[in-house]
């Protein structure tokens, strides 16, 4: 199919397209096969119904009280499943991480868009406070965010390890009929040796943007302001 109706284009440029069109067609049916294996996955194990503290979008350092609420009670109705994005916060990761605000950025644009089919939460390690002070400095409105520093729910999902740094990580739940939470899926930015950190690339727009110009990505990398 050609693409624009533009005049000019040279033969080269048009057989250059053409080729890039089709590696296209094939990323999309792979992507699709992709995703049709992990909807493919048996049922992951139980686990824990892990505490979170979470608290009013005021809370400031110092007030109380906290709520506390179990993983399971994020489910906010049968057949639904849960996404958990791991923010890179708290321990001994002082600062948030921007890579993952710029994600928590974009999240909290669309979480209208995604409460429609699955609940999802944002998860620390730092206090809530401490969260609750850079949501309001990124105006996250939207979003379901949470404090898991008093657990070992991130060392157990594998985005924290032994000495408290922290990694980000995406991770998916199901729940059984009686309650249980079930791990369905986890993915990491370190996929293998030789993808260091964009192995969560698909769940942010700003990277497809970036590559569909003649720069690409360049050296670029998100901030906390710019």
């Amino acid at each position: 199919m050609r693409q624009t109706n533009l005049t000019g284009e040279s033969a080269e440029y048009v057989s250059a397209r053409e080729e890039l069109q089709q590696a296209e067609i094939e990323l999309m049916r792979h992507r699709e096969r992709v995703a049709d294996l992990r909807r493919r996955l048996p049922l992951g194990p139980v686990v824990d119904d892990y505490v979170f503290e979470e608290g009013p979008a005021d809370l400031e350092a110092g007030d109380t009280p906290v709520q506390t609420v179990r993983l399971g009670e994020l489910f906010t109705r049968p057949g639904r499943d849960l996404i958990v994005y791991h923010l890179m916060y708290g321990k001994k990761q002082t600062e948030p991480c921007p890579m993952c605000t710029m994600w928590c950025d974009g999240f909290n644009g669309v979480a209208r868009h995604i409460a429609q089919n699955v609940d999802l939460a944002i998860v620390v390690a730092a206090d809530l406070p401490a969260l609750r002070a850079h949501a309001r400095n990124r105006k996250w409105t939207n979003l379901r965010l949470l404090s898991a520093g008093a657990s070992t729910f991130k060392y157990d999902l594998g985005s924290e390890d032994t000495e408290g740094y922290q990694d980000s990580t995406v991770s998916v739940f199901t729940r059984d009929d009686d309650g249980s939470v079930r791990h369905f899926y986890s993915v990491h930015p370190r996929m293998s040796e030789d993808i260091d950190e964009r192995g969560i690339d698909l769940y942010s727009p700003v990277w497809h943007l970036l590559d569909l110009t003649r720069r690409g990505r360049g050296d670029w990398n998100a901030a906390l302001g710019y």
